[in-house]
This record gives C-alpha cells, structure tokens and sequence, in this order.
C-alpha cells in the first residue's frame, strides 16, 4: 500500500496520485511561462521597437533587464513541463515523450536562454560609442532566433499532442485541437523565410495550451488507460491484480 492509500484509509479521504499532482504541476508550469512571456513582450516592446531602439535601451534599461528575468523564467518554467510529463507520457509512447523533453525541454530552453543573453548585451552596447552596428546585428539575430525558434516548440508541441491523444489522457477534442494548433503553428516560422507575416496562426495553439491549463489543473488526467502490452505490471500479465501508475 502507497503513502496515497495510506492516507486515504486513515483520513477517509482519496489521496491525490502521482499523476493528478503532476498534472496540476504542468498546468501551473503553463500558466507561469505564458503569463511571463506575455509579460515580457509587454515590458520590453517600448524599448526594442523603432530604430532607435539602442537609444531607448540606454534610456531604460531596466526594463530590458526585467524582460530577460521574464524570459528565463518562462524557459524554466516550460523546460519543466517535458520533465514533469516523463514518468506519464513514456507508460504511453517512450520515444515521442523523450523527443518531448529533448525539444521543449532541452532546445527551446537555449533558444530562451541566447534570446536573454542577447537582451543583457543589448543593454552593454547601449552604453558604448558607436556601437550601432553590432547592436543592429545582435538584434537582427535574436529576431531571428526568437522566429525560426518556434520551428522547436511546434515539434515538440506535435510529440506531446500526439501521446496526449494516443493515451487518451486528455479528452480528444482537447488533444485534437493541441494538434491542429501546433500544425498551424509551424507554418508562421516557416513563412516568415519567405518574408511573410503569419504569427495570428498561433493564436489556436495559444488558446488550447492555456485551455488545457485549467482543465489539467480542475481535472487532472483522465483515469489511467490500459498500457502497452510490454509495460503491464508482470502481476497482472500473470492474471493476479495490478497496481495501477499513480494509484
């Protein structure tokens, strides 16, 4: 008996499980990093819009500085999300929820990482004589980055919505949307190659993630699914009673 069913017999009371503790976890953890990244765009558009956006560093630069806090803790923040989704999704498909955590959790965290860097030497250019130049390329770059960046986010988005839909863990409708939003989703990085200005593509997969915030965080996953053949308890292959993941 687990430290849950221990409180449930004492308290009379169901425990809360692994599962449905990691799931409030990711919805928090969504929650944090969109409403920080929100945050961060919000606080640093003044400053990095125009052309003479070195100018207005050297006038604020705190609030670059605050803007590159924002996206630090947005990128930890949503590198936890694949790390708190590990012990659930690999019972499910364990090479799309390691390719989760290599995308979301791993690469999308550099790309966070170089963008508040890039911030932070913005803010040390802004105080140099004629440092124009090198500003102008730091800032071409990071645009860059931050753009094609996404291509990361939407393939791992595409390995989560897919194990969240094969496992039923979420309802499909939820994990329907997940996929179609981060198939729309790759399509604004992929443009912007070409010139083209597509970010409004985002906005479904924008809106589901934080849909699924709430309903992870009231509802927790949906009861454990039956496990692939090859990750049933060796109990219950044997016909005696199994435990059930996060019973």
């Amino acid at each position: 008996m687990n430290s849950n069913r221990t409180i449930a017999v004492a308290t009379g009371k169901p425990g809360m499980s692994a599962d449905r503790k990691a799931a409030v976890w990711i919805g928090v953890l969504y929650i944090i990093g969109t409403v920080a990244l929100v945050l961060s765009v919000v606080v640093t558009d003044a400053v990095l819009t125009g052309p003479a956006f070195l100018a207005q560093i050297a006038a604020q630069p705190n609030q670059l500085a605050i803007g590159a806090v924002l996206v630090l803790l947005a990128g930890f923040a949503l590198a936890m999300v694949p790390i708190v989704f590990w012990p659930i999704g690999k019972r499910y498909n364990e090479t799309l929820a390691m390719g989760y955590v290599v995308f979301r959790g791993g690469l999308e965290t550099v790309i966070y990482i170089v963008g508040a860097l890039g911030w932070l030497v913005l803010i040390a250019l802004s105080k140099e004589a004629d440092a124009g130049q090198l500003a102008n390329f730091v800032r071409t770059t990071e645009t860059v980055i931050w753009d094609q960046g996404a291509i990361t986010f939407v393939l791992g988005a595409l390995m989560f919505y897919f194990v969240l839909y094969q496992s039923r863990l979420v309802p499909r409708w939820l994990s329907t949307w997940g996929l179609v939003g981060a198939a729309l989703g790759i399509v604004p990085p992929l443009g912007g190659m070409f010139g083209l200005s597509l970010g409004i593509l985002v906005a479904p997969l924008a809106l589901q993630e934080m849909v699924m915030a709430v309903w992870l965080i009231a509802k927790g996953f949906s009861p454990v699914p039956t496990l692939r053949p090859e990750l049933e308890p060796t109990s219950s292959r044997a016909g005696l009673p199994a435990i059930t993941a996060g019973g």
